[in-house]
Formats: structure tokens, sequence, C-alpha cells
């Protein structure tokens, strides 16, 4: 069985070492959708949508009207500090591969934490625009 969550957010990023546009500051309206497959528990359900809401909302309110920006990225983050600006600071460049991978991460962990062990399968799928996105799958558990 499988249920999907969508979650939306406001976010900019830059990629400096891209030769095209995306070189400048700009931003996207993200839509990630949380893939969980695995066996309904006795309430019937997988996960209660509201319980992973609740997962992935810490995320997401990191994440809205944030500025992501590599930790490479020194001036972007000094001027985006003297200009008391929201940003968050990643190991790596802003792409929409990246940033999918990353979440992926981070909902896995959460869910792991949460002693959810009915959950064998995550996918997140995260839409930078309304016609492009990246998709990252795992075992959630050996």
């Amino acid at each position: 069985m499988k249920i999907s969550k969508e979650f939306r957010w406001e976010m900019g990023h830059r990629l400096p070492l891209h030769q095209g546009p995306c070189r400048n500051v700009h931003g996207h309206s993200y839509r990630m959708f949380v893939e969980l497959e695995g066996e309904p528990m006795e309430t019937g359900m997988i996960i209660d949508f509201s319980d992973l809401s609740l997962l992935i909302k810490p995320i997401i309110e990191e994440l809205d009207h944030s500025f992501l920006c590599s930790e490479d990225d020194k001036e972007l983050i000094e001027f985006l500090k003297r200009m008391n600006l929201k940003y968050t600071v990643v190991k790596y460049f802003a792409t929409v591969e990246n940033i999918c991978k990353d979440l992926f991460e981070r909902i896995k962990k959460k869910i792991l934490e949460s002693n959810l062990s009915n959950i064998k399968n995550l996918t997140v799928r995260i839409h930078e625009t309304p016609n492009a996105y990246a998709e990252y799958s795992g075992v959630l558990k050996p």
C-alpha cells in the first residue's frame, strides 16, 4: 500500500557554478510529494496524514521564505547576514536533485526516530517548477 502527501514552500537559491540564468539569485514555488509504502497499522492507516504533516512541518518551516545557499558561497552568505535575511546554509549547491536527496535523508531520519516500523519505502519528489522535478527513493530498513 502507498500513500502520498503534498507540501509547498517558497524558497530562493542560486547556482554559482552554472553558466546559465540560474547563476543569478532567484526563487521558486516548491512542491514536494512524500510517498510512503508499507502495511497499514491496526488503525487501517500507514500513518495518519496529520502525523505525517507534524514530521515534515519543521523542515518546511526552516526552508519557507528562506534563501538556500552552499557553504562555499561565502560572499552571498555575508550579504544575507548583513541584510538580516532568512537563509539556510547547506553543504551542496542548491540544485533540485541535491535538495531532493537532502530532504529524503531528513524525512527518513524522522520516520526512523518515530519507530514507524510498518513503513518500508520512502519516495520524495520535489517540483522546482510546474513541469520539472527530481525524485529520490529508498528503503527505510533492510
